[in-house]
C-alpha cells in the first residue's frame, strides 16, 4: 500500500451484476481482491487518514457500494471502511438519521 498518494477513482456501478447480488454481495466488491487490513485502518489521524482514503478509492470503483454500507448501516459495524465510508462518517449519518426522526 502506498501511503504517500490518494487515487481518486470514480463510481461506476455495473448493470451486468446477476440478480441475486442481494444475497452474494460480498463476491461482487471491488475490495475482495484486497488485502482486509487496508478497510481497518487504527486510529484517525496522521497514516491512518490516507489509509482510509484509500480504502475509500477501491471503494469508490465498486458494483455494490449501496449495498455494502446498507448491510454496514443494519448490522451496525461500528469499525472500518465499508460502502465508501469511515467508521465516523456511518456515526454521523446515524445520528442526522436519528435527529430528522425525532423532529418528526
Amino acid at each position: 500500500m502506498n501511503r504517500t498518494s490518494i487515487v481518486r477513482t470514480t463510481y461506476a456501478p455495473s448493470a451486468d451484476l446477476p440478480v441475486d447480488v442481494d444475497r452474494d454481495w460480498r463476491g461482487f466488491g471491488a475490495c475482495k481482491e484486497e488485502d482486509p487490513e487496508l478497510f481497518f485502518p487504527i486510529g484517525s489521524t496522521g497514516p491512518a487518514l490516507l489509509q482510509i482514503e484509500e480504502a475509500k478509492s477501491v471503494c469508490r470503483r465498486c458494483p455494490v457500494i449501496e449495498r455494502c454500507l446498507q448491510w454496514a448501516l443494519e448490522t451496525g459495524q461500528p469499525h472500518g471502511v465499508w460502502g465508501g465510508m469511515s467508521e465516523d462518517e456511518r456515526r454521523l449519518m446515524k445520528r442526522r438519521a436519528a435527529r430528522r426522526r425525532a423532529a418528526v
